[in-house]
């Protein structure tokens, strides 16, 4: 493929001008009002639409008084699972078009999120407010002089029947680009399609290099993966983004907790003028983009077709969860994040909670999960998956367990779990090799996620199991002051320092399992 030969850096930092002074006079209340409202009168003669009043709906407080929060499941189950995957006039006005095959953070499974092209313009529009902010943020760009790279899924589509396919939604997004754009971002399909991540990396790294590429995405733990593979093209150079990119601007990153790569990231950075950029998104849509410094707050896109509520976790096992919005969510509190949009998606639960630290323009961060789970690589485990697999484990060689406990650790690439696990017998260690094998094996089953990372241990090793001494983990939860009936030990930690102090309480300060 030969490098492109225009650039359109100069139009576009034109555009981004004259886009960020609109952004920065928007009203975020008026525009939540009105994207709520047009989505309403659109699907005013659906199923979901007459069922739920909405030719009479007039007022945010209507809205939420008539249409509960649903889960994907809920949806699933009540309206889309028997006419998949003709999904027409039934929570969006005509047919589905599309079905973005999603990670399934909450059940371990893939699920298919209905994905419209008024949706697809949306995103195309989320990630042109990115580069917007990258221009305005760097006046001299020529971010359009040199290629992009991104590391997605698979960019084709499964047709499901006339007029309705399902895949990734980077291939559904990828649909809409014009040639001039596609021909400028790396892999190739015959690349992109590969199912081997260990082949695609691979032969992605080997076309990369002396390519004049200018903006690499994908997420932190599968970016420094291919760096990696990179550096071995570059045996007798150190390794730096300046040395094998020069006039890289930007890295797109998304999708997992940048924290853990945050050093990493540094190292590879020094000497180049690149800087990383966030963009909070999902199947479901583009919800915030990093508009200012890492770690300072993604900002709301507020005019992407998606109308945001924020409901209190405490809240969401009632009957009748207490439903902020725009007008009235409050910074520095922790919500679930509920989306309705041009999907057809009605105050969902997305499964994210997040934290408002800005109100103009308002910005948040994503803080945690609805659901406990363990996802620090990408793997999107939830408890109940956990669960299963150590119970297998145990019941493998007849054992009893007493209590156990899960957390990540963090490698410069990828990294494993460690189990702690209590148990009235203490295996040999053959046993304990094999029980690892055993959760291993059980999770790769349960999660599609999981089972693609540890595809030859590329993004996620084997999980290590290490054995607690009798009272264990009673001796932790009495130092934390945390023992009693009414105080549990956490099945799953994902504070780093939280579960190195765990791990040292229990295992002994030079982290060895206790004799027994």
């Amino acid at each position: 493929m030969k490098p492109p030969v225009l650039d359109f850096s100069g139009p576009a930092r034109a555009y981004a001008r004259l886009r960020v002074a609109r952004l920065n006079a928007q009203d975020p209340v008026a525009v939540q009002e009105r994207v709520l409202q047009r989505l309403l009168h659109r699907a005013r003669a659906t199923r979901f639409g007459q069922r739920h009043g909405f030719p009479s709906l007039s007022t945010i407080g209507d809205f939420q008084k008539r249409v509960p929060v649903r889960r994907y499941s809920q949806f699933l189950k009540e309206w889309w699972q028997t006419e998949y995957p003709n999904l027409t006039n039934v929570t969006w006005p005509g047919q589905i078009p599309f079905f973005a095959m999603t990670s399934g953070t909450t059940t371990g499974r893939s699920k298919y999120i209905p994905y419209t092209r008024e949706m697809r313009r949306a995103a195309g529009r989320g990630f042109l407010d990115l580069l917007c902010f990258h221009f305005t943020n760097h006046p001299t760009s020529r971010l359009f002089g040199g290629l992009a790279l991104g590391l997605t899924g698979p960019s084709g589509l499964q047709p499901q029947q006339e007029g309705v396919a399902t895949g990734a939604v980077s291939a559904i997004a990828m649909g809409a680009l014009p040639g001039v754009f596609r021909n400028r971002i790396l892999p190739p399909p015959e690349i992109a399609n590969l199912p081997d991540w260990q082949v695609k990396i691979d032969r992605l790294a080997e076309l990369s290099v002396n390519r004049d590429i200018r903006c690499l995405g994908g997420s932190p733990n599968w970016l420094l993966i291919y760096l990696d593979a990179m550096a071995k093209r570059h045996p007798h150079s150190p390794a730096s983004l300046s040395n094998w990119f020069p006039n890289l601007e930007l890295i797109v990153h998304g999708g997992i907790n940048f924290e853990p790569y945050r050093d990493r990231f540094r190292r590879l950075l020094s000497g180049s003028h690149a800087e990383t950029r966030e963009m909070y998104s999902a199947s479901e849509g583009v919800f915030a983009i990093a508009d200012r410094g890492d770690g300072e707050g993604l900002r709301l896109h507020l005019d992407g077709e998606v109308f945001f509520e924020f409901v209190p976790v405490e809240t969401l096992s009632s009957e009748a969860p207490v439903r902020h919005w725009m007008a009235d969510a409050e910074i520095g509190q922790d919500y679930a994040l509920v989306i309705s949009t041009a999907a057809g998606l009605w105050a969902y639960l997305l499964g994210d909670v997040v934290r408002l630290v800005d109100r103009d323009p308002p910005r948040l961060k994503v803080v945690g999960r609805v659901e406990n789970g363990l996802s620090v690589f990408g793997e999107h485990l939830i408890e109940a998956e956990i669960a299963q697999a150590v119970a297998r484990g145990a019941a493998t060689f007849g054992l009893s367990v007493l209590d156990y406990s899960v957390g990540a650790a963090v490698e410069e690439t990828g990294g494993h779990h460690l189990y702690l696990l209590e148990t009235i017998e203490r295996p040999s260690a053959e046993a304990i090799a094999k029980i690892s094998e055993v959760i291993d094996g059980q999770l790769c089953a349960l999660n599609e996620d999981y089972a693609e990372l540890r595809q030859k241990d590329l993004a996620l090793g084997p999980p290590e199991v290490r054995f607690a001494p009798p009272g264990g983990f009673v001796r932790w939860m009495k130092l934390r002051r945390h023992l009693g009936g009414q105080n549990k030990v956490p099945k799953i930690v994902t504070d780093r320092a939280l579960f190195q102090d765990m791990t040292a309480t229990i295992l002994g300060a030079d982290g060895e399992e206790a004799e027994q």
